[in-house]
């Protein structure tokens, strides 16, 4: 199941679902519609039925910006992901706050990060961010993620500061940067 070529990745969304988050602050819900950003909605499908973000950290959550989550706490799991990239979505929807969007390092670099909008980041659309979801409740929830390391646990994709967390994981972040909020569980709801 972990490689990323296998049938299983290649499923195709429901036209719109929704993800069930626990976190170590509460519980929030990602209403997901294919047609903002096919693409994005497919992938973000197929890891979230996988397990994939189980047991994994908000490794950078910077206030009045982001929220970011998407590597694995397994460290044997990273490698199967980190260079298996997707074509870009085409931005339907603007990157407003509670939206959700893969984050990247220029075109057609997405993987595995995803970030939700904590303010109107809609700057970011000129750059191709393109959301495929939105919070539907529990903003609040994500609003509380500890956002004390700022930059410090994993910077962003483009600042290149993630290979610890690629190489070590959960233990790399439990032990150098211990308030960090967990992602317990990420479920479809049926």
């Amino acid at each position: 199941m972990l490689d990323p070529a296998d049938s299983f990745w290649q499923a195709a969304a429901p036209a719109a679902y929704t993800v069930i988050f626990e976190t170590t602050q509460g519980a929030f819900t990602l209403e997901v519609h294919r047609d903002w950003a096919p693409r994005g909605a497919d992938r973000f499908y197929n890891l979230v039925r996988s397990g994939f973000f189980d047991d994994s950290r908000f490794f950078r959550v910077r206030a009045g910006f982001i929220a970011q989550f998407g590597l694995p706490g397994d460290p044997a799991i990273a490698p199967h992901w980190v260079g298996n990239t997707f074509p870009d979505d085409s931005v339907r929807q603007s990157n407003v706050r509670a939206t959700a969007a893969f984050a990247m390092t220029g075109p057609d670099t997405r993987t595995t990060q995803v970030y939700i909008n904590l303010a109107d980041n809609s700057r970011l659309d000129v750059q191709g961010f393109a959301p495929f979801g939105t919070i539907t409740s529990g903003m609040d929830v994500v609003d509380r993620l500890y956002a004390g390391y700022d930059e410090a646990a994993g910077g962003g994709v483009r600042a290149g500061n993630q290979g610890r967390i690629i190489a070590e994981g959960n233990a790399h972040l439990d032990r150098d940067f211990p308030l960090l909020d967990r992602l317990i569980r990420a479920r479809i709801a049926r």
